[in-house]
């Protein structure tokens, strides 16, 4: 998570014509219309499509059954280079942080050196296509840009132009753009050396680059007419790159529809923007917003490529794209020549609320576009975020949000507001972030990929968020912190999410006293989630966490905490952990816990590892493939003779086991101690049918 100043203030609008004539501009619809829609099925070059292998198709790296039902319901398929035929180099999987493979989508990718190619046959009829990738930084830093050649059955070459620009991060929090910068707090403790730098004598020498991390990016294309399935899609590395390798981790393959129309709408052209790209047209966004508003219409977007360098301030209005593949707002991260009351250093592209303090803003409504920023570093002050403000009575659908710093940053309090179906991606902090005072919310059906802090998050920092829902969402490679956070709230509900391979310092699922949030209270249902190469290394602890970690850093845990019918699977350290920090491991515990209907396929150690005092009950926690012993209880670390601070409660029906026996035997209830404080990794296989 990132944390945030309130919003902007409102930026004042021009007044806009005393008549304007309400149509499209045809031309640029039919255009874009013709390049996805083409003919039809393109024809194959001479036996390309004939001799290809069957298509891997997968979700999160997985075979779809094993998370069916579970996760966003997207339009794409996914296909993992791994899967896929190619004359470059296997990137070996691994889960170490700081490691091209950690933070791939199922721990592994594709090399290309200049020359050498990867292709993909397509599992269904497709117009577009979206390559994650990784090249190289520069040995500066601020990356470098390379060509991919993208070809379907040998035909007609395309060319990507692929970058590294937004990737590459190093050094300690809040990370840095330079490879060769010293520490920036030698004044931590740090893992590598087990020591303060700064208070060590003599002072340890630490390498550089430190900690490289957000390696990857992705780009989108589309390919200008209809393949069929059985196609073929070579991406190559043409020779003379000026990347030495080029990183595939994955394809995902998609039939765009055609562009929405709206004819009687405020259409931004008709107010001076720009379609191109070339002049900034955010002046021409307030006028057709205040035109809009006047005359009680929508704002229609059509296709074309829009310069925004500043946020656009929304209340009362509707906005709607051609589509997140047609109509894109693109923006400049811009310097302020003076920082702003909350903080902002810099602003940039993004649609804003008013702030809450003002009273927020209300029935807004945005749709149908892609929102893609300009931002390289992490200034946790700055207000460059795609969606932002306070949006009570609000719906966010349908956006593609790439390269700004957090996706959506909704600051409250405000209410009833429902994002759905977006794709967030790419992001220098957290995908979205509920934060302050959210109610009665629902955040579903969402994609997202590739963040640089927790990939969805409730946080109750002063006034508690209460009464919503994270529910069909799926999140991916968060390179640091957690796939899905609660941090305090009221009666939340996470249901029927996938998260998959969270990098280091989080896990898949997070519910913490931390970060000044409000207590639990109510309830928090976490059900029918599923979870895959989770259970992460947290680098300060020095230890493995688990795929769902429970944290009372701040205050009790104490609500009735219910997780059911959730899925964990391939851990790679724990399934569950519930842990207090060292420093307050006498004064806060967690209570109320309670587990059912849990399937655990796959722990590196155990299925339980306690480090607080506290309780938790288990009925129907059914595990296999348990790599230490079951339950790793070190409650608060006194080892009295009582036995465990921590007490598990038996409600029957918990079966399975590992390479030490039942998971949850007699013997291990109710506290006794098994504190082993770092146990070994014991890979588990591969998740299989249940």
């Amino acid at each position: 998570m990132t944390r945030n100043g309130s919003s902007t203030a409102s930026v004042a609008t021009r007044r806009p014509p005393g008549r304007v004539a309400i149509s499209m501009i045809a031309a640029l619809v039919t255009t874009a219309a013709l390049t996805v829609a083409g003919a039809g099925s393109a024809t194959a070059a001479v036996g390309a499509a004939a001799s290809a292998p069957p298509p891997v198709v997968t979700r999160a790296a997985l075979d779809p059954s094993l998370v069916a039902g579970r996760g966003a319901a997207v339009a794409f398929s996914e296909q993992e280079a791994e899967n896929a035929t190619t004359s470059g180099s296997l990137v070996a999987a691994d889960r170490t942080a700081y490691t091209l493979a950690a933070e791939a989508s199922g721990r592994s990718a594709v090399s290309l050196t200049p020359g050498q190619y990867v292709e993909f046959t397509l599992p269904k009829a497709a117009n577009a296509i979206t390559v994650r990738y990784s090249l190289p930084d520069s040995a500066t830093g601020g990356g470098i840009t390379a060509p991919l050649a993208v070809t379907v059955n040998g035909g007609a070459k395309r060319t990507m132009t692929l970058t590294s620009q937004y990737s590459w991060l190093y050094n300690q929090y809040p990370f840095t753009n330079d490879p060769q910068a010293g520490l920036l707090h030698p004044d931590w403790w740090i893992t590598e050396c087990a020591c303060v730098p700064s208070a060590t004598t003599p002072t340890p020498t630490i390498s550089t680059p430190f900690r490289p991390m957000h390696f990857f990016d992705e780009q989108r294309l589309l390919l200008g007419k209809t393949y069929k399935a059985g196609d073929v899609v070579r991406l190559t590395a043409p020779a003379g790159s000026a990347a030495s390798v080029t990183v595939i981790d994955l394809l995902d393959s998609e039939k765009v529809a055609l562009p929405h129309v709206r004819l009687v709408a405020a259409n931004v052209l008709l107010f001076g923007a720009d379609p191109l790209g070339k002049k900034d047209s955010a002046a021409a966004f307030d006028k057709a917003i205040a035109f809009a508003k006047k005359h009680r219409l929508k704002v229609y977007v059509p296709p074309g490529v829009y310069q925004v360098n500043r946020h656009i301030i929304v209340d009362d209005v509707t906005i709607e794209g051609a589509g997140s593949w047609y109509t894109t707002i693109r923006g400049k991260e811009v310097a302020l020549s003076t920082p702003t009351p909350d903080g902002s250093v810099h602003t940039g592209v993004g649609f804003y609320g008013k702030d809450a303090s003002v009273g927020g803003s209300r029935n807004v409504h945005l749709s149908g576009f892609a929102i893609q920023g300009d931002v390289r570093e992490r200034i946790d002050t700055d207000q460059v975020n795609g969606i932002g403000g306070a949006l009570s009575d609000s719906s966010i659908d349908g956006l593609y949000i790439q390269h700004t710093k957090v996706g959506i940053w909704l600051d409250g309090p405000m209410t009833n507001v429902s994002i759905t179906n977006n794709v967030i991606v790419d992001q220098i902090a957290d995908g979205l972030n509920f934060h302050t005072g959210v109610t009665n919310s629902t955040v579903a059906n969402n994609f997202v990929r590739n963040t640089g802090d927790d990939g969805l998050a409730m946080w109750s920092e002063k006034v508690g968020n209460a009464g919503n829902t994270f529910d069909h969402n799926t999140v991916q490679t968060p390179t640091l912190a957690n796939g899905i956070a609660i941090y305090g709230g009221t009666d939340n509900t996470v249901s029927n999410n996938l998260i998959a391979d969270p990098i280091r310092e989080g896990s898949a699922i997070q519910v913490g006293s931390r970060f000044g949030a409000e207590a639990f209270t109510g309830h928090l249902w976490i059900t029918d989630n599923t979870t895959v190469r989770a259970g992460t290394y947290e680098l300060n602890w020095n230890i493995g966490l688990g795929a769902i970690w429970v944290y009372a850093l701040e205050k009790n845990i104490d609500a009735d905490i219910q997780v059911v019918g959730d899925h964990f699977l391939d851990n790679t350290y724990n399934a569950i952990m519930v842990v207090a920090d060292w420093p307050v491991k006498d004064l806060y515990s967690v209570t109320n816990l309670h587990f059912a209907d849990i399937r655990v396929d796959g722990t590196g150690t155990s299925v339980l590892s306690a480090r607080a005092a506290g309780s938790a009950t288990f009925e129907n926690v059914d595990a296999r493939n348990v790599g230490a012993v079951g339950v790793n209880n070190c409650g608060t670390f006194h080892f009295t003779p009582a036995g465990s601070e921590f007490s598990l409660v038996d409600l029957g029906g918990n079966d399975g086991g590992g390479t030490t026996g039942p998971w949850l035997a007699p013997w291990e209830l109710p506290n006794t101690i098994t504190c082993d404080d770092r146990p070994p990794v014991v890979v588990p296989p591969g998740p299989s049918a249940w």
